[in-house]
């Protein structure tokens, strides 16, 4: 049987703590912050990037360099025969794209997997690779099983602040200013590659309750699981976390059997979005 490693990024939110808990490899993701260098759980903890960003500094996301990946693929394939990268989804960055031409030289040993995933449900993702590595599966076989089902889930992000989607230029100036006097709080979807405008919201409160029922529409008509037993719900936050668990406590009363996760939002995501941002995931739960 193959010994399969399972590598991912920092994307994730799976700490370097926890994937040696795990014995996992994850990549920290660099920013350029101000011009500087830092890496993500290295030297730039969750309350650096949100201070550094407050005080209105210049971030900038960047790829894993590729002489680092490559080390990272030499020094684990002396120890294993395959490995199965998940890097975050290629519609959010061009890391994959990369990742996976670099793969091209180690036919037969580097499988990169893009299965659209960021944050809590690519989470869910390496924790389903790893339980497929142990049951015996090869790493195209993961893959193949991952990549096949990266529409069977879905993030709905509730945006505190449309300051920063201005500054990233994914909203025009005037659309921003028109949004902030009217209060307004954009509901974000993704599913598969893209960051889309999903709704409006006047209030938290009715953002909440448009994602909630998003949550519910997505169990039933693109996942088939009305009754939620196949399915994972999972909750993350920029820089919000009393506001997250209350939102919590509403999800549980809806879904009380369900184990409802609750990290950090990607900072490769909050540099869009700024901090106050309120997000909840369903994903199908893969049989494994």
């Amino acid at each position: 049987m193959s010994r399969v490693a399972v590598m991912t990024d920092s994307n994730s939110g799976i700490t370097q703590s926890q994937a040696k808990e795990l014995g996992i490899t994850v990549v920290p993701m660099p920013f350029y912050i101000d011009g500087k260098l830092y890496y993500e759980d290295i030297d730039l903890t969750q309350e650096d990037f949100y201070r550094m960003l407050e005080k209105g500094g210049e971030i900038s996301t960047s790829m894993p360099a590729v002489g680092d990946l490559i080390d990272r693929w030499e020094t684990l394939l002396k120890d294993y025969d395959e490995i199965v990268y998940i890097p975050m989804s290629s519609g959010l960055s061009s890391s994959c794209a990369t990742a996976k031409v670099l793969a091209q030289d180690y036919e037969g040993k580097v499988f990169v997997v893009d299965n659209q995933r960021i944050s809590v449900t690519m989470k869910q993702t390496v924790f389903e690779a790893m339980k497929m590595a142990e049951h015996g599966k090869t790493a195209a076989e993961i893959r193949d099983i991952l990549e096949a089902t990266k529409f069977e889930s879905t993030i709905y992000i509730m945006v505190d602040t449309l300051t920063y989607l201005k500054k990233g230029g994914r909203i025009t100036p005037a659309a921003a200013a028109l949004g902030t006097l009217l209060k307004l709080k954009p509901v974000l979807q993704i599913r598969g590659e893209k960051l889309d405008a999903f709704a409006k919201a006047r209030t938290i409160k009715q953002a909440k309750q448009i994602m909630l029922d998003a949550i519910k529409t997505d169990m039933d008509q693109v996942l088939h699981d009305a009754d939620g037993k196949h399915t994972k719900i999972a909750m993350a936050h920029t820089h919000n976390e009393e506001a997250i668990m209350q939102f919590k406590e509403e999800a549980q009363a809806i879904w009380p059997d369900h184990d409802i996760m609750v990290d950090p939002l990607s900072l490769s995501v909050s540099c869009h979005i700024g901090p106050g941002a309120l997000a909840i995931t369903c994903t199908k739960m893969l049989d494994v």
